[in-house]
């Protein structure tokens, strides 16, 4: 194992950090101790993982500098920062899905000799996984894993290094609720054997619970930087966005009509054409919110995917206000009314260069007043977004503004505004929030509500159990493509959902649900 100097502190002090247009960080600084867990707090494009690539050696910065133990250092990759004892965990990991446990830890380490003792390494990682309870097998490969364990191996890899400070980005967002309290447990661990832990999290809930200190980033600067047992997490939220911020939205009691989506035994085949939805059935009335929790990668694309026609069905029906849409295409979703607001909204909600107008005007420029025969009436179009940015409050310099030049909240609003406008009552709704800050993600919500109160039929499909809880009239959990069980919003419990999360079908249903397994 590689070995590196003890960690006493890392200082980095007036760090600017600018791209073509943009600065990202200025003058930025921030201390970092062993035996802490450090915070770092902020809105999407606050700087955060900028700061974070300075000090892992991916970035290097146009102003200020670090130190580290009172010694000036430059990181000019990834590996002087390991060398320093300073490693990053990527939100996306970066495995090698062939390989075993064991070669994606030395994978890239300069090698001490021709042959790799294959069981030497076998064993010192093992002892370094009973060491920290991380629970990984060395010999299993990476592709046998689940995402945790996998986040493990990433952990795994630092250490192997002599990593004495871990840098986490956003280490909870492919967890289970029971996953994110071992992962806590793990760097509590570490953190009192002197290491040194910073993560990056828009979850206010965890940085509560888990940190010692927390600097908030706003606008790429910071603006403070407290101990966290003595803030609030309504004190973190107001730095972060500068406004106070609803985090309990009041919920109208459910007005269920008649069923708009109906699903009955459906089966789909994912990306590398195996089995991915397994023979489900649910519906959803109007002014009805289903929730769909589940660690990602267990259905809930493919799901999304088989109603708005844009995956083919290998089984089952599936029913939109009593018309079969069975593998239809995606237009003929549309004119059916199902409106798509999806889990990556630039790569597909959104053509980001073309202006905010356009975006807008993606599902109605078909139809009059927009269409006039095969041609546009420009001024309808323009007429037609600006009531949009005015009723969805889309801050916008111009409807003829790029839209990849909005912030991330904005972008999510322009889509909001366009798949609401083109509903007929059925919107699925993939990650509503992912991504946006909390006075973003209150917005989205907002709007998602005032839908269901229309008596729009939601499908909302989200890897935050705080927003299902809030959201949802019922929640169901997947689990490889089959439905756990079904929860009334007010029997909502977190760990039985992680538990059900975690493959365990629920025992007892709740007397809303029918022998189908459909809430009503």
């Amino acid at each position: 194992m590689s070995e590196s100097q003890t960690i006493s502190a890392v200082e980095m002090r007036g760090i600017t950090k600018r791209f073509p247009g943009v600065v990202a960080n200025r003058d930025v600084d921030l201390t970092v101790t062993p035996g802490h867990i450090h915070a770092l707090l902020g809105e999407n494009g606050a700087g955060k993982s900028t700061l974070m690539n300075v000090l892992a050696g991916l970035y290097q910065a146009e102003e200020g500098f670090i130190l580290l133990n009172g010694n000036r250092v430059r990181f000019n990759s990834p590996r002087d920062a390991i060398d320093h004892g300073i490693g990053m965990v990527h939100q996306h990991f970066m495995l090698v899905e062939s390989l075993t446990v064991a070669e994606n830890v030395i994978l890239g380490q300069r090698p001490a000799r021709f042959v790799i003792d294959h069981e030497r390494v076998e064993e010192q990682v093992r002892e370094l996984s009973k060491r920290y309870h991380l629970n990984v097998d060395p010999k299993a490969f990476i592709w046998q894993l689940s995402v945790g364990e996998q986040q493990r191996v990433e952990i795994l890899k630092l250490l192997y290094r002599g990593a004495d400070m871990l840098i986490l980005d956003e280490p909870t967002a492919v967890l289970t609720p029971q996953e994110s309290q071992e992962l806590a447990n793990i760097l509590r661990q570490m953190t009192a054997e002197g290491k040194a832990i910073i993560f990056i999290t828009h979850k206010l809930d965890e940085v509560m619970r888990f940190s010692d200190w927390v600097t908030v980033l706003r606008g790429g600067e910071v603006v403070a930087t407290p101990k966290t047992s003595e803030t609030t997490k309504s004190e973190l939220a107001r730095l972060m966005v500068g406004r106070e911020v609803l985090f309990r939205l009041e919920k109208e009691p459910c007005q269920k009509g008649p069923d708009v989506l109906v699903v009955e035994g459906v089966r789909a085949l994912n990306d590398k054409g195996l089995p991915a939805l397994k023979g489900m059935s649910f519906s959803i009335r109007s002014g009805e919110i289903l929730g769909v929790a589940g660690v990602a990668g267990n259905g809930q694309r493919e799901i999304a995917e088989v109603i708005t026609g844009l995956r083919p069905v290998t089984g089952g029906s599936i029913y939109v206000n009593d018309v079969e849409i069975t593998n239809c295409t995606p237009r003929q979703a549309i004119e059916t009314g199902v409106s798509h607001i999806p889990g990556d909204r630039l790569g597909v909600g959104l053509v980001p260069n073309l202006p905010v107008s356009d975006n807008l005007a993606m599902k109605a420029y078909r139809r009059p007043p927009l269409a006039s025969g095969p041609l546009l009436n420009y001024e309808a179009l323009r007429n037609f977004a600006r009531n949009l940015v005015k009723g969805f409050n889309i801050t916008t310099p111009s409807i003829q503004t790029d839209t990849r030049l909005l912030s991330g909240g904005n972008q999510q609003k322009v889509v909001l505004a366009r798949e609401i406008d083109a509903s007929s009552g059925m919107l699925v709704a993939v990650h509503p929030s992912r991504g946006l800050d909390v006075g973003a993600t209150e917005a989205v919500r907002k709007t998602l509500l005032e839908q269901r109160d229309n008596g729009a039929a939601i499908l909302l499909i989200s890897e935050e159990l705080d927003e299902l809880m809030q959201l949802s009239d019922h929640i169901a959990v997947f689990y490889e493509g089959e439905i756990m069980g079904i929860v009334d919003d007010e029997e909502a419990d977190t760990e039985e959902l992680g538990l059900m999360m975690a493959g365990e079908k629920r025992i007892s249903q709740t007397p809303s649900i029918e022998d189908d397994g459909r809430p009503r």
